[in-house]
């Protein structure tokens, strides 16, 4: 229990901020004789004054300013655990939005996202599956919290939280004439077989249409769609090659399926997963603290392979 009783330090704290014993009844709508009985019992406790009325406005004393930094260091310790009561709160109640591209979805929908929901039960989440040039659109027009993206482009609207080298490689099916290389593919090679390419809305497409460009190169391929499970069953089938990173195809690397190659090139290199949201608009706790989970949890926003 408080020696001191809160009331009575709230009224002397009135009377600081107002000026007068009066003033601070008529902001308190308190009878300013129960402002003055506790004040005085107040004194006693403490066995000095508090204030005195010094027209035109009241002086606190020494004591009564020591209590005053007390209370208000109370008042605050108060306020700040409120906060992450209320925060705790938001948390079990939260709505999440957001984008992803299809080739993030085994990535997100395994451990991670089961176990985030398993942690936060309250929290409702919204997941679009979107190319980057569709993300960056949601982002912008303020329809979902955040994005995570591949090899998008820059915006003015973005704010980066996260960025990741995971190059975009040749994926060929075993046994394949290019897997046979010792070293990097000659982006140039791939024109000589046959491939699938992803739709160019989507950050592979687009980089892909850039490597033909500098590399004065022209694919021909075989298929466009804008489904990566397409492409892995293109390759997976013998059909053809296309272009993909690693981790979206682990799985498939993993049970011998697919063969990922790097692209000797700095574009294919250095391409990048970013989690990316508007600059304009603060994140929920909600939102944070899923795009904290998925930093720490999501190998795509991890490391490379």
């Amino acid at each position: 229990m408080n020696r001191f009783s809160p009331r009575a330090l709230e009224y002397l704290n009135a009377i600081d901020r107002f000026g007068t014993l009066r003033k601070a009844a008529v902001r308190l709508s308190v009878d300013p004789s129960a402002i003055s009985r506790l004040l005085s019992q107040l004194e006693q406790d403490v066995g000095m004054p508090v204030w005195e009325r010094r027209p035109p406005h009241a002086q606190i004393t020494p004591a009564g300013r020591e209590l005053l930094d007390y209370y208000r260091q109370m008042q605050s310790s108060e306020e700040a655990t409120l906060s992450r009561l209320n925060a705790l709160q938001n948390l079990n109640q939260g709505k999440v939005s957001l984008a992803v591209g299809e080739g993030f979805i085994a990535d997100l929908i395994s451990q991670p996202l089961q176990n985030f929901l398993a942690e936060y039960p309250g929290i409702e989440l919204s997941i679009e599956m979107a190319g980057a040039s569709e993300a960056l659109r949601l982002i912008e027009s303020f329809q979902i919290d955040f994005a995570i993206t591949y090899a998008s482009t820059e915006a003015p609207f973005l704010h980066t939280h996260v960025e990741i080298d995971q190059p975009l490689n040749l994926i060929v099916p075993p046994g394949h004439p290019l897997g046979q290389s010792a070293g990097p593919v000659d982006f140039r090679e791939t024109a000589d077989f046959p491939s699938a390419l992803i739709d160019r809305s989507t950050g592979m497409g687009r980089l892909i249409s850039t490597m033909e460009e500098v590399t004065r190169t022209s694919l021909m391929p075989k298929l466009r769609t804008n489904s990566v499970s397409v492409l892995k069953n293109f390759v997976t089938s013998g059909i053809g090659i296309s272009f993909m990173p690693s981790l979206t195809v682990h799985d498939e690397i993993e049970a011998g399926l697919i063969q990922a190659l790097p692209i000797d090139h700095s574009i294919m290199q250095s391409a990048q997963a970013r989690l990316v949201s508007h600059n304009q608009r603060e994140p929920t706790l909600a939102a944070q603290t899923l795009m904290q989970y998925l930093h720490h949890n999501m190998q795509f926003l991890r490391r490379t392979m």
